[in-house]
């Protein structure tokens, strides 16, 4: 049985991962496709998968996109710092749910909670140079970019740009009227 819905959008829904996602979670994760934007590189078993939902939410806010039910891929805030308001948003998604907006409705949802529900101030993210969908998906809900810090992530055999995104509190807030 799926996790309970955590939060609630017009096409997607972020529930809680559960024990009986693990085989998504795996087959997924190990797929270059999805790792390789993320900057994972250690292939990624069962028990790792288990262990990180047993750990999801301990340091953090970690969701599953699902649509109908069914999910399609991750999201979360981690690194909150409740003294000075900030988290930082990541995701990712299966390759047969890019390009359908998923990953920007996830986004939104979860940034409004971050703001509404935890009294964050900024939310920040980060994206290789070379990932187009996840930078537009950060510029569709509002984030700007803030800087690049240049070569400073491996990836793939090569140094790459990591663009780093902001968005505070009051541009969400007038982004709404």
């Amino acid at each position: 049985m799926p996790g309970p819905v955590f939060l609630d959008g017009e096409h997607i829904s972020l529930r809680t991962p559960e024990e009986e996602d693990v085989g998504f979670l795996q087959r997924n994760i190990n797929d270059p496709r999805v790792r390789r934007p993320i900057g994972t590189v250690a292939p990624m078993s069962a028990s790792d998968e288990e262990e990180w939902i047993d750990g999801a939410n301990d340091e953090g806010v970690s969701l599953l996109i699902c649509i109908g039910g069914d999910p399609v891929g991750t999201i979360g805030l981690s690194g909150i710092n409740e003294l000075w308001g900030r988290a930082e948003v990541g995701y990712w998604l299966t390759p047969a749910a890019w390009g359908e907006g998923y990953a920007t409705a996830a986004t939104e949802l979860l940034v409004e909670y971050g703001f509404d529900q935890r009294r964050l101030n900024k939310v920040v993210a980060h994206a290789f140079a070379f990932n187009a969908g996840s930078r537009r998906v950060l510029e569709k809900v509002g984030f700007t970019e803030e800087g690049v810090h240049r070569a400073e992530a491996f990836v793939n055999g090569e140094f790459v740009d990591v663009h780093r995104y902001g968005l505070l509190v009051n541009e969400w807030r007038e982004g709404d009227e």
